[in-house]
């Protein structure tokens, strides 16, 4: 008796360490399974993240110039919210005469003050932006419900307008739109005061169950009683048979919509998990790129009443998002919305900023090869008199006048010249 006693105790905890890796009960379904996969570089992926540092920056150049009453601005005001331009590294000047496509330079002059370098748009980026005013015209009610979506994914349907102003990169929402768009759905929006602090924040005044519902939800047919998300993982990944096992496992699991009530859900189990990878999986369908900083999702732990440690969840899942470490930065993006380099579904306004960033490699590459001459005093001086004069003479030349003063691997042209998946696999055991 003792014997047998022992060898079915003996067998059981085989099968329950077994059962980690491989085929679950209901209790180990309902636990959280301690799995790392590895990562796996995708230089397609980082490709698309490469060079939007330089972008972002001249796209937030562009608005402040095109939004001023003046259409210019002088490079001293400019020069005042450098670091909020994220141009640290460079001065205003430097960054806005390597793109002479964007950003035409000129002279202000007056007999009560000395010669002032300015800046206004080229009739080309004017074009640009009057292109992207009615793009945002015209798909106005769409951001508006995206952004309720947003709203409807937080506890109390509300965020601080700084985690807003975050996305707005990302949501593609317009410039000043606190002043000009959130005012003409008072139906929707409202403004209040976060105690105790008293900081701003932009509140949802009414829930709607129409649009209360998942893009997977949408896309994917139910099976079973579970939804599965779409798994697309970089060549080169091999996936071990037991994370393989694990992953099956966890697929269906029971999923509960990110706009769901979700209290009720232990934080340490496989379930809650899926609830979690949901949620961003939902927010990432809501920006127009598919894809966001890492630190942006971290900002959003207490609005959403996750966990600590919650971002685990894009390690633990690389066949569902992506971490790209270009910048200087961590950049979350979700696979499935990809074909190589390309958004499956392009939103008009990422056709824009494509365009856009076109005008600015074709300025850059025109410059270095001497078709932008600039004839200035001291170049190492900003305020000094200086002009710009097209030589169409040295075209052929093929020489710069400016060396490129820092590295980085955002350059714009990686947006486009880049090599296929190396394959490059850093490990960790399963």
């Amino acid at each position: 008796m003792l014997l047998r006693e022992a060898l079915r105790q003996r067998q059981q905890e085989k099968l329950l360490v077994l059962s980690h890796c491989c085929n679950f009960s209901y209790e180990q379904k309902r636990s959280l399974v301690n799995v790392k996969l590895k990562w796996v570089k995708d230089t397609t992926l980082d490709s698309v993240v490469a060079g939007e540092t330089e972008l972002r920056t001249a796209w937030n150049l562009k608005d402040k110039i095109a939004n001023d009453p003046r259409g210019y601005l002088p490079i001293y005001e400019l020069s005042r919210r450098r670091r909020q331009l994220g141009l640290s590294h460079v001065r205003v000047s430097r960054f806005m005469r390597r793109y002479p496509t964007i950003f035409h330079e000129f002279i202000q002059s007056s007999n009560s003050s000395s010669p002032t370098p300015c800046f206004r748009l080229t009739d080309q980026a004017l074009q640009l932006h009057q292109e992207e005013l009615e793009i945002l015209q015209n798909d106005e009610l769409e951001l508006i419900q995206r952004l309720r979506k947003l709203l409807m994914l937080t506890t109390n349907k509300t965020l601080p307008l700084e985690t807003v102003d975050q996305f707005q990169w990302d949501m593609g929402l317009p410039y000043h739109y606190q002043q000009t768009l959130i005012p003409r759905y008072p139906q929707f929006f409202k403004f209040v005061h976060l105690p105790p602090t008293d900081r701003i924040a932009l509140q949802l005044s009414s829930w709607d169950d129409i649009i209360a519902i998942s893009q997977l939800q949408k896309d994917t047919p139910l099976d079973g009683d579970f939804l599965a998300f779409p798994i697309k993982f970089t060549r080169g990944f091999g996936l071990k048979r037991k994370c393989m096992a694990w992953l099956q496992e966890w697929q269906k699991l029971p999923y509960t919509s990110p706009y769901a009530n979700a209290s009720d859900l232990d934080p340490r189990t496989d379930v809650s998990e899926k609830r979690i990878v949901g949620v961003f999986h939902e927010l990432l369908h809501l920006t127009i790129g598919k894809k966001t900083d890492r630190t942006n999702v971290r900002n959003l732990r207490k609005p959403l009443s996750l966990p600590h440690k919650f971002t685990k969840v894009f390690g633990r899942h690389p066949g569902i998002f992506y971490i790209s470490h270009k910048c200087d930065t961590q950049t979350v993006i979700l696979r499935e919305a990809y074909d190589g380099r390309e958004l499956l579904q392009k939103h008009p306004l990422v056709e824009i900023r494509g365009r856009f960033v076109s005008m600015m490699r074709t300025g850059r590459l025109n410059r270095s090869r001497g078709l932008y001459k600039k004839l200035r005093d001291d170049d190492d001086h900003e305020g000094e008199d200086c002009k710009l004069q097209i030589m169409l003479d040295d075209f052929k030349s093929g020489g710069s006048d400016e060396e490129c003063e820092y590295s980085s691997d955002c350059n714009l042209l990686s947006y486009y010249d880049f090599d296929d998946n190396s394959g490059e696999v850093v490990e960790e055991p399963c």
